[in-house]
């Protein structure tokens, strides 16, 4: 809530001063200086409070909780009342603790003189009367725990929690909920265009996966055989069987010993297979040299059997049709001519031809091809496997696609900083000829604002709260406050004139300080050459400080000690919500700053 007031106020501040209401903005600017809530901003709030018990300015304290109470606590519930009772008599009792502990015994008296008459019928105050007249109250029963470091730490933490619950749960007006809905829907943009390009990617990985998987199929060799050959098939045998019921039975049986003879000597096979049992037919006999109509599942196999029966029966009808009419020797030119096509079509298939004719029957013939048939479809059901895999590994070489890719190209010469703004719109760029820019790039890239340096700058960082503002931190001991709106340097501070080299700059998540990183000059010309030579870690030993300066006032609160040595820190970062500070050092050590509430809002040096 203390962000959305102070940033409300900064908007107001605009409105009026862009309609020329200079009186108001005076006024404004006063009643903001002389604010008691102190932005909703509660540790300024328990400071004050604080500021108070160490003065012993009982009746300024009265007056600011009664304020308090007046303004905050009043809107509460009445299942509230008993919390902000406690509270009260916690922080007098806090107040009389201090005084006592540093022999304050005067303004304890004073307190209970000038408290008397609302305290005296109160039964929790009924012992505290006494407090002034004992000579060691720490070690009495009744009031050696208010007089431990933990019960004080207790208090504070627990007045700082309830206030911000109270002002999280406040109702404020719809003005307050205008940086929040800004917030909300730049996060609605942003979720929005990540579900855009989430729903590109899909679909170029679908498009992707869909060709991977035809070029997979068609990688695939089906053994099929067109319909007009397997037509061709049934051609023949019909054409034979009508020609052998057209025979004698005697005749035909010559026909098919002279038959058997010269097909067992084309094949160079040794003592010929007995003859056929007296039941089978001739028809029956050409039917299973010929080969049968195998099922349409299995067309392969029914092709490189088909290779035999065409070369069978030309022979048998060269022997067959030498006194026959021209009808039926047209059926053999025919017949000859589907045999040509056939070799044409199954010339692959050959070797297996010839060796379905050297079996003894015609089970072992048709086995061959199912066989056959059955190893290509295993290799072929092998080899897809290995093609996914090759597609998988395809996808794993591309885990995202760039959907647009642009360069800012208006520097012109190194680039030493980059840093995007807290909204996320614009960026601002620090080459080493000392030029800013700040540019955005959505929906076109444009460059906002634009400045040249006379000193060597050495650091960059955005303003959390106020994103137009820049600090830049230079090479001669100064950080400025850049406005990149309107264009010019509001203030610049000097650092240390021992430590010219700014190092790094982070703004706290609050927006409320930022630290600062300062170094003195680099120690490698002035050290001697054996030392340089050794790689003695003196090397790395430069001098510097780690400075938190406030925002607002630009003033400095606070040097953070650097154990064992002042050191000189390359880098800084807080992390989400500022309680938390990172820092890298030249001595190759990561230390880390907590900010804590529980000790008097003080930073402490983690390990």
């Amino acid at each position: 809530m203390a962000a959305a007031a102070e940033r409300t106020d900064e908007l107001v501040r605009d409105y009026l001063l862009f309609r020329g209401f200079t009186a108001t903005l005076k006024q404004l600017d006063a009643e903001i200086k002389a604010d008691r809530e102190k932005g909703f901003r509660v540790d300024k709030i328990v400071d004050q409070l604080q500021q108070f018990v160490q003065s012993y300015d009982l009746a300024a304290l009265r007056d600011y909780w009664s304020y308090l109470d007046r303004r905050l606590f009043s809107r509460l519930e009445d299942v509230y009342r008993p919390t902000v009772n406690k509270l009260k008599t916690s922080l007098f009792r806090y107040y009389l603790v201090h005084a006592i502990q540093n022999g304050r015994n005067d303004k304890a008296q004073e307190f209970f003189l000038k408290q008397a008459s609302e305290l005296q019928n109160q039964v929790e105050w009924k012992d505290w009367f006494v407090l002034p007249f004992l000579p060691a109250p720490d070690s009495n029963p009744t009031f050696a725990t208010y007089f431990s470091r933990q019960w004080a730490d207790t208090f504070i933490v627990s007045l700082h929690n309830f206030l911000s619950v109270l002002f999280q749960c406040m109702p404020v007006p719809v003005i307050l909920n205008f940086e929040a809905e800004c917030l909300r829907s730049s996060l609605i943009q942003e979720e929005n265009e990540s579900l855009r390009h989430k729903l590109f990617a899909l679909q170029a990985e679908s498009s992707r996966m869909k060709k991977e998987e035809l070029e997979v199929e068609q990688a695939v060799v089906h053994h099929k055989l067109p319909a007009y050959v397997a037509n061709m098939d049934r051609l023949g045998d019909s054409e034979l069987d009508m020609t052998c019921n057209q025979r004698s039975t005697a005749h035909s049986l010559q026909s098919r010993g002279g038959f058997l003879s010269t097909f067992l000597s084309q094949s160079k096979k040794g003592p010929s297979r007995p003859a056929h049992p007296s039941g089978a037919s001739p028809t029956q006999t050409g039917s299973m040299l010929l080969g049968k109509k195998e099922p349409t599942n299995h067309q392969s196999a029914k092709g490189k059997e088909g290779t035999v029966s065409s070369k069978d029966g030309k022979s048998h009808f060269s022997g067959l049709v030498s006194g026959e009419s021209s009808s039926l020797q047209q059926r053999q030119k025919r017949l000859q001519e589907h045999g040509k096509e056939r070799k044409e079509l199954l010339s692959k298939g050959t070797f297996q031809g010839q060796s379905a004719e050297k079996k003894t029957d015609t089970g072992t013939a048709e086995t061959e091809p199912s066989s056959e048939l059955h190893a290509e479809q295993t290799e072929t059901s092998a080899k897809m496997p290995t093609s996914s895999a090759e597609a998988v590994g395809v996808r794993q070489e591309q885990p995202f696609i760039v959907l647009s890719q642009e360069e800012y190209g208006e520097h012109h010469s190194s680039i030493m900083y980059c840093r995007v703004d807290c909204s996320g719109r614009r960026v601002a760029s620090l080459d080493v000829d000392g030029v800013i820019k700040v540019w955005s790039f959505n929906p076109i890239m444009q460059t906002k604002a634009s400045s040249i340096s006379k000193s060597p700058l050495l650091s960059l960082e955005w303003a959390t709260k106020r994103d137009r503002l820049l600090l830049l931190g230079s090479g001669v001991g100064t950080v400025r406050l850049y406005d990149t709106e309107a264009k010019k340097n509001l203030c610049e501070i000097s650092i240390d004139e021992d430590m010219p080299r700014i190092l790094s700059l982070a703004c706290s998540p609050s927006g409320a300080s930022f630290v600062c990183s300062a170094a003195a000059q680099s120690l490698v010309s002035h050290m001697d050459f054996s030392v340089v030579s050794s790689g003695g870690k003196s090397m790395n030993q430069v001098p510097g400080k780690l400075l938190l300066w406030d925002t607002k006032t630009m003033k400095q609160q606070l040097q953070f000690s650097l154990e064992p040595e002042p050191i000189a820190i390359n880098c800084t970062a807080f992390n989400h919500n500022g309680n938390l500070l990172v820092t890298g050092a030249a001595d190759g050590i990561v230390r880390l700053f907590v900010y804590s509430v529980e000790y008097s809002q003080k930073w402490f040096e983690g390990v």
